[in-house]
């Protein structure tokens, strides 16, 4: 399937005409057919009744719909690339672990979003994921909870993240602050599965680091997901605690009495990359962190 095809059937689609659309393409009709019937082989599906008048199908109307989202997308990158390219318009990627759109990443995003000229491009990655993309130069920063040892990145704590525990509604341990050793006795759920290593690693470090072992109930690849799950009390999971954000009825959240089990946000960006766009995210993440907590948006 070529992009000729998708703008095709979609004056096709538009018309239901041939011989119109063929003189709206500037082509001949002929050929236009032999098009439209080749783009129905490669889908193997009917997207046209050819009868008097022409009609879509049911799956050529929602083919159609598709079409139009997709060629919209395509003509809007076009237009910043073509932007971008002219100076006109700069791009930034940023590539996050879904836990820290909790902290001060929406913040960056929101004060971002009011320049114009910027074009942003989110990604949702794994750290490992992150540092493979700054390094091919698909994204520019990065917002992660793993400290990584590579020359090719630089990272900075923008802050650390308290950890709770995340206890099934009415749990028994709910309410004062728990140790490890309380939580040690209870059914885990970790997250994420998949690659390694990830902030599952840092958790079953912290109990390692004091001399215990976790009874891993589930693993889960997300942490919406580990979220459900112990919602639905197949286990207790340890989360940062700018996740308590999420009001849910059927979670309780409690303090962890070991102060120091924290996880980090950090941010990562290629080493010697000190580009204007960079030392601006820099320089607002500073200012955001030497805020009051209650001053923050």
């Amino acid at each position: 399937m070529e992009l000729r095809h998708l703008r095709y059937f979609k004056v096709v689609a538009e018309t239901l005409n041939f011989t119109r659309a063929a003189e709206l393409l500037h082509i001949a009709q002929p050929p236009l057919s032999r098009q439209i019937s080749q783009l129905e082989e490669q889908l193997d599906t009917l997207l046209i009744h050819r009868e008097r008048p022409l009609r879509l199908t049911e799956a050529g109307r929602f083919f159609y719909e598709q079409t139009c989202t997709l060629l919209e997308q395509l003509d809007s990158i076009s237009q910043n690339t073509r932007r971008i390219g002219r100076g006109h318009k700069q791009w930034l990627g940023i590539g996050f672990a879904p836990s820290t759109l909790y902290a001060v990443l929406p913040e960056l995003i929101r004060e971002l979003r009011q320049d114009a000229e910027l074009e942003l491009g989110l990604s949702e990655m794994t750290t490992l994921e992150q540092v493979d993309a700054l390094k091919k130069g698909r994204i520019d920063i990065a917002f992660g909870r793993l400290r990584i040892e590579d020359p090719a990145i630089l990272q900075v704590t923008l802050l650390e993240d308290p950890l709770v525990a995340a206890l099934p509604h009415g749990h028994a341990l709910a309410g004062e602050p728990v140790n490890l050793a309380q939580l040690a006795k209870e059914p885990f759920i970790l997250y994420p599965s998949n690659p390694r290593p990830s902030y599952a690693d840092h958790v079953l470090a912290l109990f390692a680091h004091h001399g215990m072992s976790l009874k891993v109930n589930q693993w889960a690849n997300e942490l919406q997901t580990a979220i459900g799950l112990v919602a639905a009390g197949v286990g207790i999971a340890l989360v940062p605690s700018s996740v308590q954000q999420q009001h849910r009825t059927d979670i309780d959240y409690v303090k962890l009495a070991d102060t120091s089990a924290v996880s980090p946000i950090i941010l990562s960006r290629r080493a010697g990359d000190n580009s204007p766009l960079i030392t601006r995210c820099l320089d607002f993440l500073g200012q955001l962190r030497q805020r009051p907590h209650g001053a923050r948006r």
